[in-house]
């Protein structure tokens, strides 16, 4: 059987930027896409904030950014992790711009920076509220050319393993089981969300690269890092909630309780503009101080021509859901929206599997220590997309082999997509009551152990019954996975933490 040189997963931007990378080569290798959807629909694209990078150095530094970093993760961060980003980031950031991505400008023409929670400068160049969309948009169809890169959508990874010089995937696509070799793999399939109720993550985070890695043997690190956003749109009927940009509060929005009172004063001398983890655990602690859980966004002071110039498609989802936020106050509560840790890799990406990579969400690199920095994610994922790349095509030469064609085998006869049954549907459930009861902003220890036990139980069963044969199928499982190693990893820290130093 032939096979690709590189399979990535996912169409994010790690995924994008990795293949405009393995493209751009003296000799491009044969790489193959795979988009559990459409190609457009990932993590990424629904990034608002922007992208923290020093561009220029009168008024910022890197030791600044390093700095905003550390103290965000609170030290807990890889250092080195943390000074190649900030290092190389502005030079991929300028890259993108090459390529066509816009960025805001001010009236004199340079680049617009705004201020977002736990930045000390403004240094975070944006598309509107859309960044991740416009880079996204910018990229596709520059991978899409590439003569070297085939791109599949509705194609979902059911399982993994290794073969002789590589990986065989096993993918459900367009209704049919096929098979596709490659030597390398790259997980660039974003975050772990549609494991909690209330999530900002699109419907295919489901931590699919996280369980493929597991499963292949790789080490899984710090996967209870877990952030929650603070200021999600409050809707407490809807599952994926719709989130108000941390550049809302950068550009000078109040957070107010039920009272209509600000007090973030109580809990941070930064107030809105804390780090993510600090405010999020601060509305916790303010919701039972105050005895209820409303909270807001209050932009309204800021008028209305700079509200709408500044943020048109929040101010647009807002409006959809009944609140005018030029006159209104913006109804917030948190809720689930990124992973710190993940796959664990080293700085060239690489995980502790020969030929297995990974990078963006699904990845630990230990950038982000205990919280994440705001707008640190979308450089990350053009950072480590791009070193991944460039590792895999330094190993390819040196092996001085590359595929020159691509194949894929089908497994079985074509099978109609199944769709989610009612035990499935309520097993997913299930496991999304449990993480918001076991571990939401702060961990519950009181249910911990038993909710460990439970997520532990299911997925071994579900791994009993063999290959999913379904997208439904292969989500529960890794649902089921990330949610055991999730509890798992709090309730070891959480043991950690009762035991007294010696």
């Amino acid at each position: 059987m032939n096979a690709y040189d590189v399979i990535i997963l996912g169409s994010g931007l790690a995924g994008l930027y990795a293949a405009l990378q393995l493209g751009e080569s003296d000799a491009p290798p044969r790489v193959l896409m795979l988009s559990k959807q459409t190609s457009n629909i990932s993590g990424s694209s629904l990034a608002q904030g922007g992208v923290a990078a020093v561009l220029e150095e009168e008024h910022d530094s890197f030791a600044l950014h390093m700095e905003d970093t550390l103290i965000a993760g609170n030290f807990t961060n890889d250092v080195e992790a943390v000074n190649i980003l900030v290092r190389e980031g502005p030079e991929d950031v300028r890259r993108v711009m090459e390529l066509g991505v816009e960025f805001d400008r001010a009236p004199d023409g340079g680049l617009e920076k705004t201020l977002e929670g736990g930045h000390s400068r403004r240094r975070i160049v944006h598309h509107a509220d859309q960044t991740g969309k416009e880079m996204v948009e910018k990229l596709l169809p520059q991978v899409l050319a590439l003569p070297n890169v085939t791109l599949l959508e509705d194609a979902t990874a059911c399982s993994a393993h290794h073969a002789v010089g590589g990986f065989v995937l096993d993918v459900l696509h367009a209704g049919r089981h096929k098979q596709f070799r490659g030597s390398f793999l790259l997980l660039a399939t974003g975050g772990i969300g549609r494991v909690y109720r209330r999530t900002t993550n699109p419907p295919v985070s489901t931590g699919d690269g996280v369980r493929l890695a597991y499963e292949l043997g790789a080490a899984i690190k710090n996967l209870s890092l877990v952030q929650f956003h603070p200021t999600a749109f409050d809707a407490p009927q809807v599952d994926e909630q719709f989130l108000i940009s941390e550049a809302v509060r950068g550009e000078g929005a109040f957070l107010l309780n039920a009272r209509g009172e600000r007090f973030m004063e109580r809990y941070d001398p930064r107030l809105e503009l804390a780090p993510r983890d600090v405010v999020s655990q601060s509305i916790l602690r303010e919701a039972r101080r105050v005895g209820a859980r409303q909270f807001y966004l209050d932009i309204r002071h800021r008028g209305a021509d700079f509200i709408l110039a500044r943020f048109p498609s929040i101010a647009a989802a807002c409006r959809e859901r009944g609140v005018d936020i030029t006159t209104e106050k913006i109804p917030v509560f948190p809720c689930q929206h990124y992973l710190m840790g993940g796959v664990d890799v080293d700085m060239e990406s690489r995980t502790s599997i020969p030929g297995l990579y990974a990078a963006g969400e699904c990845a630990h690199t230990g950038l982000h220590g205990g919280n994440r920095l705001a707008s640190n994610s979308l450089p990350e994922a053009l950072v480590f997309g791009r070193r991944a790349a460039q590792d895999i095509l330094r190993r390819l030469r040196r092996a001085g082999r590359l595929c020159r064609d691509g194949s894929q085998v089908d497994l079985e006869a074509p099978v109609a997509q199944l769709a989610l049954g009612a035990d499935m549907r309520l097993e997913m459930q299930a496991i999304q009551d449990t993480m918001q009861e076991a571990f939401f902003v702060e961990p519950n220890l009181s249910v911990l152990p038993q909710a460990a036990k439970r997520m532990r139980a299911l997925y071994e069963a579900l791994k009993q019954s063999g290959a999913p044969q379904s997208r439904a199928a292969a989500e529960l499982r890794s649902l089921a996975c990330v949610a055991a190693l999730i509890l798992e990893d709090v309730e070891e820290k959480a043991d950690a933490a009762l035991v007294p130093n010696g």
